[in-house]
């Protein structure tokens, strides 16, 4: 062998392979982002498989039950695995390993490591220690009463801005945490003891980052937060709000949209409206949860509006953002709730009219108030059937929204290959390929891949409730190109 092919041979067997898989929200995504950029500094690269991988971490939601116990099953699986090769090392992380920390190495006595999502900056240190033989680590951070108001807030802090190109969702979009934790205190919701208190980063360094992610080509930028829109830091007299960040980050160069998620409905306020009205990078799309239609229900959620308040705001959008696409967030079958609350939450989405809504059978979180104080007396058929009522209701809502596209062009981001595309196992560079319009509408049409990362204009001609699809036409006319509205929402 020469002494390139002894080099490289032995630089493969010092590279350390990581699998890691997340579930749950845009902030898991981006932690998982952060740690993979944290670990590739240590000497490890990623592996396909938890089979080829010397290290197995899941990040992982504690929302639903379900997101929980889709993880245990697969801890489960590797237990034979882990039997068989017990230096390969398995961690939970993320918001269940904060919540059930040392009932996740009671479940899976073979996992090595448990880290929650305010100590991720810790794993490459802690994944050292179990290589040395100092056995199982866990790092999580302090309870809501376990220190002082500073301390707590410490615990939880993340360690932007590490990033990794390759584990976003497209080269061309980017997530950018500009929030850490909750302060509303949901009944239904843990994020506020998984995540911690609620604290804005600082503008410097978000900004920072922000031209950090546009050198590296992103286009689009969404905004994370629990609550995004109530986003504010102090910096003396001066204080920053989410509509100064917009204003910031628009002007740089590179950045062709930005969005934000999620939005509390009390926050969403003129001032914001407006700026999003005036930017034009700012994409006219607003996640804004509504949970119920139901002032008693919102009231038991501890949701801090009533209905009326958020009928209130959503005028407030019609009038200033006219064409802006508005998206939500219910739960059916909430503890306490009837056949006629449930009516009240069908009319708000027929009123409100959402691009599309997330709809989510209630469950019980131990930790939250709603554990605490109430039954969850609704019974799970129940549910399912409420569920699939207004999930039908929304479906309708957006197949007759999305008929108004028809013959019209849109502006999209082409984002790659389309998940029909991936799945029919397409090769070449003529396939069908996705993207989304400023108001985040998916958009599909037969193109080919040198698209991906264009704005194009892209004709619809066909509709259903979730996709739009359409062909990309060049058109000219005398040599010139013929110039087409283009519908911008």
């Amino acid at each position: 062998m020469t002494e390139r092919g002894n080099f490289m041979t032995n630089l493969a067997s010092k590279l350390k392979r990581l699998y890691i898989e997340t579930v749950g929200c845009q902030m898991n995504v981006l932690d998982s982002e952060m740690v993979v950029a944290s670990l590739r500094r240590q000497g490890y690269d990623l592996a396909t498989s938890v089979a080829e991988a010397d290290t197995i971490l899941f990040n992982t939601c504690s929302v639903r039950e379900h997101a929980e116990e889709k993880v245990y099953n697969q801890l489960a699986r590797l237990k034979m695995l882990k039997a068989e090769h017990p230096e390969k090392i398995i961690g939970v992380m993320g918001c269940m390993a904060q919540k059930d920390q040392q009932l996740v190495f009671d479940r899976a006595p073979y996992v090595d490591l448990v880290v929650g999502p305010g100590q991720l900056h810790r794993i490459a240190e802690l994944l050292e220690k179990i290589q040395q033989g100092e056995g199982q680590q866990m790092a999580v951070s302090l309870g809501r009463r376990d220190g002082t108001q500073e301390d707590i807030r410490r615990s939880h802090e993340t360690f932007d801005p590490l990033r990794d190109p390759s584990m976003r969702p497209t080269p061309f979009q980017a997530y950018l945490r500009i929030q850490i934790g909750c302060d509303k205190f949901c009944t239904y919701c843990i994020v506020p003891m998984t995540r911690g208190p609620e604290q804005g980063r600082s503008p410097k360094d978000i900004v920072q980052e922000a031209h950090e992610l546009a050198r590296q080509g992103c286009k689009e930028i969404t905004l994370l937060g629990q609550t995004v829109n109530s986003y504010r830091y102090k910096d003396g007299d001066k204080e920053t709000r989410l509509a100064d960040l917009l204003e910031q980050i628009h002007e740089i160069d590179g950045i062709q949209r930005i969005k934000f998620v999620t939005s509390y409905p009390k926050d969403m306020t003129r001032h914001l409206l407006e700026t999003v009205r005036d930017l034009p990078k700012c994409s006219p799309y607003l996640h804004v949860p509504a949970q119920s239609g139901s002032d008693e229900v919102l009231k038991r959620m501890k949701r801090g509006y009533t209905v009326a308040d958020y009928y209130e705001m959503y005028e407030r959008i019609e009038e200033i953002l006219p064409n802006a696409a508005v998206s939500s967030d219910f739960i059916v079958g909430f503890c306490g709730e009837t056949d006629e609350d449930f009516q009240q939450t069908v009319q708000l989405v027929k009123r409100c009219r959402f691009k599309n809504s997330f709809i989510f059978q209630y469950s019980v979180r131990p930790g939250t108030k709603g554990a605490e104080l109430y039954a969850d007396d609704v019974p799970a058929e129940v549910k399912q059937r409420r569920n699939v009522e207004l999930l039908a209701v929304q479906n309708e809502i957006c197949q007759e929204d999305n008929l108004r596209f028809l013959g019209q062009r849109v502006e999209v981001l082409v984002e790659g290959p389309s998940k029909m595309s991936l799945k029919r196992g397409e090769e070449g560079p003529l396939r069908q390929m996705t993207g989304r319009t400023h108001c985040d509408r998916i958009v599909v049409w037969d193109g080919n891949e040198r698209q991906a990362g264009q704005l194009m204009s892209v004709l619809i001609h066909d509709v259903s409730s979730h996709t739009m699809f359409g062909s990309v036409e060049t058109v000219e006319l005398s040599n010139q190109p013929l110039v087409m509205p283009v519908l911008k929402n």
